[in-house]
This record gives structure tokens, C-alpha cells and sequence, in this order.
């Protein structure tokens, strides 16, 4: 079968995601960058995971998103996958959830502030302003933010999206930027606004970059 590996890796990171508690029922999809760079292997549309095999993962075309290969219907988000692959020739995996802090922080205008030490590697985490799921217009806001170079960002009302040069690197922004919401509503509750400072978590990223340990 036709990048079996790459949906291997796909279904495996979707059920990690739940079983991190990252989403619920058939929320949210996980995608993955094929090796020839023209395709991705994407989580289908509305279908259980429990018992997914491997070739129940989808492919579609990066440059149109268009079905290409197996026996369920893509994600509805396969605009926006697409699009920010389009946007990010060194994204290779993407991780889109609906959980539960991250959904909740979403709602603000503003950025995420820097809570954590490992989310300042993705710093600013930005709001993207609601659109609907599945539309060109999600897309094009959700991968014109990313295109910029950020790595995790907001969806109002949503959940997030986290990207990475490789499947594991993607799975760490989301759980990284879905922590760091936490902290942020839990300070917020208690009115602690001792944030990381920009300055330092823009130093804390740039190590990251650089391949040094935080």
C-alpha cells in the first residue's frame, strides 16, 4: 500500500492525541506531509478511531486538496492542512485539536501570554479570528498566521493547530500550547499576571531554533 508508514504515523498520533486527552470522540485531525512532498496522508472525516487501521487513513493532494486515495471521505479540514502546507514547505505533520483550554483561551482577542518554558518555543501563540470549520476562509486566516512562521496558533472558538517538521514535533506543540492555556486561565483565576517576558521568550525560542535544550 502507498505511503502505509506515513498513515501509520498518522493514525498513531491521532489516538495518542486522545489518549493525552487532546480530543474527544472523532474532534479534531492529525495530517502528515508525504514523501514525494505533492500529498499528505489526513485523518478521515467522521469516523471512529477505535479500530482504524492504517489504509482507513485518507491521501489527498497538497495543491488541491483533492481525495486521492482511500475508503473515507478526508477531514473537512483538509483546506486548511493543505493550505498551510502550501504556506510552510518545511511543515511536514500537523495536529489540529478542540481541546479543552486552548478552545476556552480562544475566546480572548489577544495572544496567549508566555506561561510555560516549553510554549515559549512557539511564542507569540496568536488568535486567529473565527471562520468556519471546513471553509476557504479558515484556510487562508489559519495558514497566512502560520506562513509567518508560527508554529501554534489559536482558532476563536475552535481549538488549535500546531505544526512541526515531523509528526513528534507537532504532537509536542500541541500539548505544549494546550498546557500553556491551562496555565494562563488557572493565573488568570487568581489575577497572576507574572508572565515570562517577551524579551526572554524570545530568547527561550531562538535556543529552541538552534537545537539547544531549555
Amino acid at each position: 500500500m502507498k505511503y502505509l508508514e506515513i498513515r501509520r504515523a498518522v493514525l498513531d498520533a491521532i489516538l495518542e492525541s486522545r489518549t493525552l486527552g487532546l480530543i474527544h470522540g472523532t474532534s479534531g485531525n492529525v495530517s502528515m506531509r508525504c514523501g514525494d512532498e505533492t500529498a499528505a496522508a489526513i485523518t478521515p472525516s467522521g469516523i471512529p478511531y477505535d479500530g482504524m487501521k492504517p489504509e482507513d487513513i485518507s491521501v489527498v493532494g497538497i495543491s488541491g486538496g483533492e481525495w486521492l486515495d482511500g475508503p473515507f471521505k478526508p477531514s473537512s479540514e483538509t483546506p486548511m492542512h493543505t493550505a498551510i502546507y502550501r504556506a510552510r514547505a518545511d511543515v511536514a505533520a500537523i495536529v489540529h485539536t478542540h481541546s479543552l483550554y486552548a478552545t476556552v483561551m480562544s475566546m480572548r482577542p489577544c495572544p496567549l501570554d508566555a506561561a510555560t518554558v516549553p510554549s515559549c518555543a512557539y511564542f507569540p501563540i496568536q488568535v486567529v479570528p473565527f471562520a468556519l470549520p471546513g471553509s476557504a476562509e479558515l484556510a487562508d486566516l489559519a495558514s497566512r498566521v502560520i506562513g509567518l512562521g508560527h508554529d501554534a496558533i489559536l482558532l476563536r472558538n475552535h481549538g488549535l493547530i500546531a505544526v512541526g517538521a515531523d509528526m513528534a514535533s507537532a504532537l509536542a506543540c500541541a500539548v505544549y500550547t494546550e498546557e500553556c492555556a491551562q496555565v494562563n486561565y488557572y493565573a488568570e483565576l487568581i489575577g497572576y499576571k507574572n508572565y515570562i517576558p517577551e524579551e526572554q521568550a524570545e530568547k527561550i525560542r531562538e535556543a529552541v531554533k538552534g537545537g539547544k535544550a531549555v
